[in-house]
């Protein structure tokens, strides 16, 4: 699981809204953590935004954190964890987000709500159809 969530390039192929992502850095730090920056656009009817996000993936720990770097939110704080189990895999999420502009927040706040929820199974979905 931990490999399909760190598979970023892969997010607009299944990930409701998300209608890009580029990649503009990839780098291994000495503690072997890979760090990308990738800008995900996201749209909904006629509004597209793009934001920019730092990206650490630590393998060993089985985390992945993500720092919002730029767009239109004021704070995104989004953490992955993933532990083993009997039954398979438990797989934590958190999100935390807040729109920097209270129009915008007003026009996709109960969206994005309601877009993460989607996105939750849009993980799961995706797992079934990779994992079996």
């Amino acid at each position: 699981m931990f490999d399909l969530v760190a598979d970023v390039e892969a997010y607009p192929e299944f990930l409701p809204l998300c209608e890009g992502l580029r990649i503009r850095r990839r780098s291994l730090t000495d503690e072997g953590l890979e760090i990308l920056v990738a800008d995900m656009t996201v749209g909904f009817k006629a509004i597209r935004e793009t934001f920019t996000s730092r990206v650490t993936l630590d393998r060993a720990r089985l985390k992945i954190l993500v720092e919002y770097v730029d767009g239109p939110f004021s704070k995104l704080d989004n953490r992955w964890t993933f532990k083993d189990d009997p039954a398979g895999c438990v797989v934590e999420f958190y999100i935390d987000y807040e729109f920097r502009s209270r129009t915008l927040g007003l026009l996709m706040g109960s969206m994005f709500d309601h877009a993460f929820r989607r996105f939750s199974e849009a993980f799961e979905q995706r797992a079934d159809r990779v994992y079996g």
